[in-house]
This record gives C-alpha cells, sequence and structure tokens, in this order.
C-alpha cells in the first residue's frame, strides 16, 4: 500500500477517514484504498450495527487504538463512511497502512 492516495482530513480531535466497508465477507481485514478511502471488509453482516462494531474493532487493531477511540462520524448506515481516529494524526495513519 506504499503508492496510494488516501483522502485524510486532520482535526482538532484527530484524523477523519474516508472508508468504504465491505459487509459479510470470508474475513474481516483493511483490503486496500479504493478513489481516496481505506476498503475494509468484514465479517459481520450489515444488520442491527455488527457491521459497524466489527469495523471498529478492526480499524482499532490496524492503527493500534482503543475501540473507544474510533468513532463513525457520518454514514453508520452507508457502505460509504467517515471514521474519526481520536488523538491519532495522518502520520500515524499512513505509517500504519505502509507495508512492513
Amino acid at each position: 500500500m506504499s503508492d496510494f492516495h488516501l483522502d485524510l482530513k486532520q482535526s482538532d480531535l484527530g484524523v477523519l477517514v474516508p472508508v468504504k466497508v465491505v459487509p459479510g465477507a470470508s474475513r474481516s481485514r483493511v483490503v486496500g484504498i479504493l478513489d481516496g478511502a481505506l476498503k475494509v471488509a468484514v465479517a459481520a453482516p450489515p444488520e442491527k450495527g455488527k457491521a459497524n462494531k466489527a469495523l471498529i474493532k478492526i480499524l482499532a487493531e490496524t492503527f493500534d487504538l482503543p475501540k473507544n477511540r474510533v468513532s463513525i462520524e457520518q454514514g453508520q448506515s452507508s457502505h460509504h463512511k467517515l471514521v474519526l481516529l481520536h488523538g491519532a494524526n495522518a502520520d500515524h495513519v499512513r505509517d500504519r497502512l505502509a507495508p512492513k
């Protein structure tokens, strides 16, 4: 994921990350970057907030944050979401997504 353009927006609270969610996948994982958004597959179905909870869990793990520092700011019922990583910055996000 070294050559990517992720439309990150820094705010006073942290960094806003656009996310494209694919629910009902075989496993939960960060897939890559698609059209400026982080593409994330989650195994949970898109019902009763299960996919949103799975998204928060995978993003917390990916960015080494507690789950309570990851919140969905826009798009709770959409595949396209805007997620706030509280206290994080854009460099931290890029570093965590860079190939190891």
